[in-house]
């Protein structure tokens, strides 16, 4: 794996969401970089990846309350474990799941695996609620998937927080996550 600045050279043969993500944060003036890869599908290659990168990459999960009429985008380091009661009591919701697979597609045009920031940018609808733990915006940069697993991108977040939500229509809600019960 290598690192780039910005956009691949040649597009061609990468997904329109995956190059959209490159337009926008190009169009709002982001800079990011970027490695290929093979879709991770353990530890190990996402360690790979983290290593290219410089920064850890984020635990992305896609969450619904029971009734499905509330979405949410939790961003949290990969290293802390997810506890549903922690979260619903802080951001005072009935009880979260794991939304649907046609949900995330519906609504951040992403697939199961590339689950990212990157998709509130297809949001348009703003229905989706951005969960940032507290230790994921400490960090200087933020890795994530520019909306399909074969790359991931490294950005300031104070980009993130800064240029691409505004642009994108959506703000944050800071949660902190301790993991334990």
């Amino acid at each position: 794996m290598e690192l780039y600045d910005g956009r691949p050279e040649n597009t061609e043969g990468r997904l329109p969401r995956e190059v959209r993500t490159y337009d926008f944060l190009d169009d709002i003036g982001i800079e990011y970089k970027r490695t290929d890869h093979e879709p991770a599908d353990n530890m190990e290659a996402c360690n790979e990846i983290d290593a290219v990168l410089g920064v850890l990459i984020c635990k992305n999960l896609f969450l619904c309350n029971r009734q499905k009429t509330k979405f949410y985008l939790l961003m949290m380091p990969g290293d802390k474990m997810f506890k549903t009661k922690e979260l619903s009591g802080q951001i005072n919701s009935t009880r979260l799941s794991f939304a649907d697979p046609e949900d995330l597609l519906k609504y951040l045009d992403i697939e199961p695996g590339a689950v990212s920031i990157m998709g509130l940018m297809n949001d348009r609808e703003h229905a989706v609620q951005l969960l940032m733990d507290e230790d994921v915006l400490k960090g200087e940069y933020i890795g994530c998937h520019p909306c399909v697993c074969t790359s991931s991108l490294k950005i300031k977040t104070a980009d993130l927080t800064g240029k691409f939500l505004p642009a994108s229509g959506h703000d944050y809600k800071t949660v902190c996550l301790t993991g334990e019960d």
